[in-house]
């Protein structure tokens, strides 16, 4: 069995990568200081986000269940690897009241399945996302894109699947606002 960086950005170099894409994105659309809803329970990236000037209100709670949650006054609501892990992302991306949305997902991968932990249920991926796919649900959702990008997921690790994540786009990150 092969031990793993723990669940911490300056520990684990795929973590490193993802949040320094993520607040250098952040802060092109959504410069601090602005009042975020982050969709889901409160992690190191929004402590992170608080300390460079965001204020974060995360949602707790079953999404799928009431996705009235996200109803909110921010400036802006993001999703940040989350919405992969609800049965149906639509309810909640319709419940949304904020103006901007920020959101992030992991792309399908030819190579590699997809997500299922082994000993906690809601840590699961229903769907990972082709970049169509997400557009598309965004869309139906009432929200129109204004920025996307896509980013690799280096790991440092040696193998087949490593190398492959050196250059193959394993997130995409989106930025929409409400339909007028």
């Amino acid at each position: 069995m092969t031990s793993r960086a723990p669940y911490d950005p300056a520990l684990n170099p795929v973590l490193k990568h993802r949040y320094k894409n993520t607040c250098s994105l952040l802060s092109r659309v959504l410069p601090a200081p602005a009042n975020i809803l982050d969709i889901g329970m409160p992690n190191p990236l929004g402590k992170h986000l608080q300390t460079l000037g965001y204020s974060v209100l995360n949602t707790e709670g079953d999404l799928d269940a009431h996705p009235e949650l996200a109803s909110t006054s921010a400036d802006a609501v993001t999703a940040f690897e989350v919405l992969e892990h609800l049965v149906s992302p639509l309810p909640l991306l319709q419940a949304i009241t904020a103006p901007k949305l920020i959101a992030t997902v992991p792309l399908r991968l030819w190579f590699a399945p997809a997500y299922r932990s082994k000993s906690d249920l809601w840590n699961c991926h229903y769907h990972e996302f082709e970049d169509w796919q997400f557009d598309w649900l965004l869309e139906r959702a009432g929200w129109s894109i204004t920025h996307r990008e896509k980013w690799t997921s280096p790991t440092g690790w040696i193998g087949f699947r490593p190398l492959l994540r050196q250059f193959t786009p394993r997130y995409y990150a989106v930025c929409a606002e409400r339909k007028i």
